[in-house]
């Protein structure tokens, strides 16, 4: 149906803004152009990183600007970010697009999705990645409502938690890495370990000297062959430069086809809470997963008794992987559940076959909420114009 419509009663392309805040948002943004251009001509603005300028876009400004989590990083930044949202919103309010798709950045998405509605209420707004509503402050589905159209949500669970808190409707897209990864069933006795200290400058700070100290406890393991660090191009050669002084075999990384490789020939990695836990777990790579909070991520930690911070673990509703979280570095906790990892009999595979029921649910979805095209979730705006 969307073809016939775009062939024989569309002349114009449908025109697009889309905004992604960080590298995952990014490539979750740019296999939603990937998926609409099959099937209709786009016209393509908004702000993005390397994955969206693979598709033709050129960024308003630089992604990274968005790339920010915890008080901490945000308030000194505060300011230009308002300005930024400010500018975002005045570019849809200008442009008019037949959709607006804003990516993650929750915050700052949810400040243009109000701007933008208050001005031009017509244009659909969509949010693509659900907020964690599920883990800590679920009155904030409530506020959604009225400034997104719907959810496009990349966790199988959220649509049905959407509705029970009363958030806006929601639809489950699943993940594009679970089409860009292949699951791999069984763990390789000997390999590099994989360190990923986030992509956002404050993570890296306060993960890095975690992660040389894991490293260092792990240099002589036999199960251990090196070290890869699979980073964003615009943190390879600062990462490069900091890990060069650890005087550890390790090797920087950057491009999918590399990360995808790491992902394929590692025993195990050690990861920050966050997307990448996602993408470990659609590879078959058993982990430990970390997080140094700063006073705001703990305070909400402890207001809401947040149940896991990994994404593997929320999925599945056990725990599944260790969580290492932290208010201060304790280099000697994490590498203890590293450690534990690769030595105890079993746990690396108990991990692997949890994985596989992760890989299953995330390829269809739930039977209440099935996995649905994102791109036949856009389009209908424009089809029913």
């Amino acid at each position: 149906m969307v073809a016939t419509l775009a062939s024989n009663e569309r002349i114009e392309p449908f025109k697009l803004f889309i905004l992604a805040g960080e590298p995952s948002g990014d490539r979750i943004a740019a296999d939603l152009v990937q998926r609409l251009r099959r099937t209709t001509e786009v016209n393509l603005t908004g702000v993005g990183g390397e994955a969206l300028a693979g598709e033709g876009i050129q960024s308003l400004f630089d992604m990274n600007e968005l790339s920010v989590m915890g008080w901490a990083d945000v308030l000194p930044r505060l300011p230009k970010l308002l300005w930024r949202a400010r500018q975002v919103a005045r570019t849809i309010i200008r442009k008019r697009p037949d959709v607006a798709v804003l990516v993650d950045a929750q915050v700052f998405s949810a400040i243009v999705a109000k701007q933008v509605q208050k001005a031009a209420p017509d244009i659909p707004v969509l949010l693509c990645v659900a907020p964690a509503v599920w883990a800590w402050k679920p009155e904030r589905a409530q506020e959604l409502t009225p400034r997104f159209r719907e959810v496009m949500a990349v966790l199988p669970f959220e649509p049905a938690f959407m509705r029970k808190v009363g958030g806006p409707e929601t639809y489950y897209i699943g993940h594009p890495a679970s089409d860009r990864l292949a699951f791999r069933p069984a763990v390789p006795e000997r390999g590099p370990m994989l360190l990923l200290p986030g992509s956002r400058d404050g993570e890296i700070r306060r993960h890095l000297p975690l992660m040389q100290a894991v490293a260092s406890a792990l240099t002589n393991h036999p199960s251990v062959d090196g070290f890869i660090i699979p980073t964003p191009k615009r943190l390879e050669s600062s990462l490069r430069e900091k890990v060069s002084q650890w005087g550890l075999p390790v090797t920087v990384v950057t491009g999918e086809a590399s990360k995808s490789k790491a992902m394929a020939d590692a025993v195990a990695a050690v990861a920050v809470t966050g997307t990448v836990t996602l993408e470990l777990a659609l590879a078959g790579v058993p982990m430990v997963t970390t997080y140094v909070a700063d006073k705001g991520q703990a305070k909400r930690w402890f207001k809401y008794a947040v149940k896991f911070a990994s994404l593997p673990n929320a999925i599945l509703d056990r725990a599944l992987v260790p969580e290492v979280l932290q208010l201060a570095p304790d280099a000697a906790a994490l590498t203890s559940a590293v450690l534990k990892l690769l030595d105890e009999q079993g746990a690396a595979e108990l991990q692997v076959a949890g994985f596989g029921e992760i890989r299953n649910l995330m390829e269809r979805g739930t039977a209440e909420d099935p996995r649905v095209d994102p791109a036949e979730r856009v389009l209908r705006y424009w089809t029913q114009k």
